[in-house]
């Protein structure tokens, strides 16, 4: 595996079940913006995902890319609707019933009611194979487990 720098804005390889791959690009404050996209072939020119829709953002941890699990194929502008991510949900751990809003732009987070965390992502930080799986079910029409598990607990 090669070892890597994370540098905002580059571009990430993702190999799915060897038999595809997935792209992702680096954001600032540890966020990954994973692309709705998947090729038989590495893309030829990554410039075609400027027009390709964002699947989630989510962070990842940093050896995905510093032990070369997922390979910098180049760089691109971070797209206007990038620069500022979306807003993530904590809920408490010991207290499952206490909400807060995490905005990852900022690093600060308030006290939130369950509703207003509905459709938000948890603030987590995921493992490639966990990302892969999220990839791969999404790309096979089927529901993630992880996911899953998030929702329900707005049910």
């Amino acid at each position: 595996m090669k070892k890597q720098k994370i540098t905002i804005g580059d571009i990430v390889e993702i190999k799915i079940e060897s038999n595809f791959y997935c792209y992702a690009q680096i954001l600032p404050k540890a966020g990954y913006a994973f692309f709705d996209i998947k090729s038989s072939s590495p893309i030829d020119n990554i410039e075609k995902l400027n027009n390709v829709p964002i699947l989630f953002i989510l962070s990842v941890y940093n050896d995905v890319i510093t032990e070369g699990l997922w390979l910098k194929v180049g760089k691109l502008p971070i797209r206007d609707t990038l620069k500022q991510q979306p807003l993530q949900f904590i809920q408490d751990q010991l207290n499952p019933d206490k909400f807060e809003l995490y905005n990852p732009n900022t690093g600060e987070s308030k006290q939130a009611e369950k509703g207003d965390c509905k459709g938000l992502e948890r603030a987590s930080v995921w493992e490639a194979e966990e990302v892969e799986e999220r990839l791969l079910d999404h790309f096979k029409g089927r529901k993630n487990r992880l996911v899953e598990e998030d929702r329900a607990v707005f049910e």
